[in-house]
């Protein structure tokens, strides 16, 4: 997202700077289940792919540690995308909230971390200088928002569901309705760059994109969950999205297989 994000001037959180611990805790990725960066139905793969063998380097403090971020960085409205691009009125379209929990590769909660959003609006349309599709932008809705994971990793928004759009892949192509997410976790070797897609969405399946990803399993991990039980009557309907930030049940990168 195009916000910067402010870092807390006070250093790493107890426990953060312990070298060993994290160098010796993560496991690997399971490369061969992420999308590869090369795959030419997606047609930016062509060009942004590595022409050279990936090199292996070993964890430093600066992997294993930081960045920082506290509950005090956050506007009271970041995590409500329904209201904090509000002009003049209500944003239009159906209004949501999703929720979900970031785990480590064992399953544990991750608490403290950002969570940050952005998407297109009710129509399919990003408010950015270069979008070029002909959906009208909604002066009430600015697409993007940020939240922090509580003491055990949950975490919720609130935001208009995004609309699908064409792109210029190939002729025809058209993006399932999702939700950009960029995360860090505790470190930067957990950093993540995803997406989430919505439960029975006719495009998930010839989207070039989601079909990068070679397991379905995976592409399962990406869509968000209809859950009933945490609606809010007569106004949102909720669906719940998790993610694995390392390790063998990692969530999929975003059409990175080299990732971090």
């Amino acid at each position: 997202m195009n916000e910067q994000v402010r870092r807390t001037g006070s250093g790493p959180l107890p426990g953060r700077n312990d070298l060993g611990g994290f160098a010796q805790g993560y496991q690997p990725r399971e490369r061969e289940l992420q999308p590869p960066a090369y795959f030419p139905d997606y047609k930016s793969t062509v060009a942004r792919s590595p022409r050279q063998a990936l090199l292996s380097l070993p964890q430093t403090m600066t992997e294993v540690t930081g960045p920082v971020f506290g509950h005090n960085d956050l506007d009271p409205l970041d995590n409500n995308m329904i209201r904090n691009g509000q002009v003049d009125g209500e944003p239009i379209g159906e209004r949501i909230i999703v929720h979900g929990r970031v785990m480590d590769q064992d399953g544990r909660g991750i608490p403290n971390t950002l969570v940050e959003v952005w998407q297109a609006n009710a129509g399919g349309r990003y408010r950015h200088k270069t979008e070029t599709y002909l959906a009208p932008l909604d002066p009430n809705f600015a697409g993007c928002g940020r939240v922090m994971t509580d003491e055990t990793g949950h975490y919720h928004y609130w935001t208009i569901r995004p609309g699908p759009y064409p792109w210029r892949n190939y002729l025809n192509s058209w993006r399932p309705a999702h939700i950009h997410y960029s995360l860090f976790g505790p470190s930067f070797a957990t950093r993540m760059i995803t997406q989430m897609y919505f439960e029975g969405d006719p495009l998930i399946p010839i989207c070039p994109i989601v079909n990068s990803v070679p397991d379905q399993k995976g592409v399962e991990a990406m869509t968000a969950k209809l859950d009933m039980t945490a609606n809010t009557p007569h106004d949102c309907l909720a669906y719940r999205f998790d993610i694995v930030l390392r390790g063998p049940r990692q969530s999929f990168f975003e059409n990175m297989k080299e990732g971090m």
